[in-house]
């Protein structure tokens, strides 16, 4: 890949899942060694829980799979970021109603949801609702494992994206 592919994983309050997202993304592309080849971040949809730091749920997750999330501190998605993205990727179709509202016609048909890329039409459960934040692991991991292998193969493919 030449330029970084710019991928925002979005949630509602961004503490749990689109950080877990984003998060474990970045240790599936460093374990490839494709670091240099994405740029990685997540953000929410709501007022919530901006500036928290990651949930201790999901931190714990993480940290029993090697993966620091430490200094990551929860933010707003904004109509600003349709330009600076080149995929969006939420979690649950509310997340997906949301995403499109708030980013606008700048990101028409960039917005997808996560377990699309695991053959699922399923939503990410929020763990925050759950206390399951394994099962939450688990459906991440299975998104953002399809998600990577979807972009490399469309890079191999001369495509982006």
């Amino acid at each position: 890949m030449s330029a970084p592919f710019r991928i925002l994983f979005v949630c509602h309050g961004n503490i749990c899942r689109s950080p877990m997202a984003e998060f474990v993304m970045r240790d599936l592309v460093r374990r490839r060694g494709l670091a240099g080849s994405f740029s990685i971040a997540s953000a929410a949809t709501h007022d919530d829980e901006i500036g928290s730091p990651v949930h201790p749920g999901t931190r714990a997750v993480l940290e029993a799979q090697g993966i620091d999330c430490s200094g990551k501190a929860a933010r707003r998605l904004r109509r600003a970021d349709a330009d600076e993205w080149d995929l969006f990727v939420g979690m649950d179709e509310a997340n997906m109603r949301d995403m499109r509202r708030q980013l606008g016609r700048g990101a028409e048909g960039r917005c997808r949801k996560l377990l699309e890329y695991a053959g699922s039409e399923r939503d990410v459960a929020d763990p925050w609702y759950t206390g399951d934040f394994e099962a939450t692991y688990d459906d991440v991991l299975a998104g953002c494992t399809g998600l990577l292998s979807a972009l490399v193969a469309r890079e191999g493919a001369g495509g982006r994206g």
